[in-house]
């Protein structure tokens, strides 16, 4: 059973086993003033699965998306289809720079349909697939943070993907939640700014 490990007040993550990718994926569940949001969730545990919200980074994350009963599940337009084709309704599609529930804020990414999500009171970025930790696969490091395989990107080159994270540097980013591999729990600014814009 999925554990809820509190990483800053009103932020909890999670893994779960997911059974293509062959290996623990993560998510995460935020309270906001407009309800509980839970971000990419997969199998969630008990007390996390009524929320008010589902966002979803890609339409590769549906995961369980569709199955919680939210009120709203949110994700950017370009992955609506893809996404009902895996059983996730999507009530609340969104284009650029949209009104997410609890002022949680879309990054796009050059990954077309990716966001990443920032969450202002936590200082917390919510990664998709752009961004890979410690551990996760493919090629599994010790290194805190890396960029996807340029072959992830759907037809995007690294080079691009670089450019459209740059802007995550003007955020005060204390801690970064990747679906894939470790989290990074502090210091996260500098951990970004040596991976994408080294000196």
């Amino acid at each position: 059973m999925s554990r809820l490990e509190q990483v800053a007040p009103g932020l909890r993550r999670w893994s779960a086993w997911h059974p293509e990718w062959r290996q623990e994926v993560g998510s995460v569940a935020v309270d906001t003033p407009d309800g509980l949001v839970l971000i990419d969730p997969l199998d969630p545990p008990p007390e996390v699965r009524s929320p008010a919200h589902v966002l979803i980074t890609l339409y590769a994350h549906g995961r369980s998306g569709g199955e919680l009963g939210a009120a709203h599940v949110w994700a950017p337009a370009r992955g609506v289809r893809k996404l009902k084709n895996r059983g996730v309704v999507v009530t609340d599609p969104f284009e650029a720079d949209p009104e997410l529930p609890g002022g949680i804020k879309a990054f796009a990414t050059a990954h077309e349909g990716e966001v990443v999500y920032w969450l202002a009171q936590q200082k917390a970025l919510v990664v998709g697939d752009v961004l890979l930790g410690a551990g996760a696969k493919p090629h599994a490091t010790s290194e805190p943070l890396r960029l996807c395989p340029e072959n992830w990107l759907e037809g995007a080159t690294t080079k691009k993907l670089v450019k459209s994270l740059l802007p995550l540097l003007d955020l005060p980013v204390e801690r970064i939640l990747l679906a894939h591999g470790d989290p990074v729990l502090q210091g996260g600014k500098d951990v970004l700014t040596a991976l994408i814009a080294p000196e």
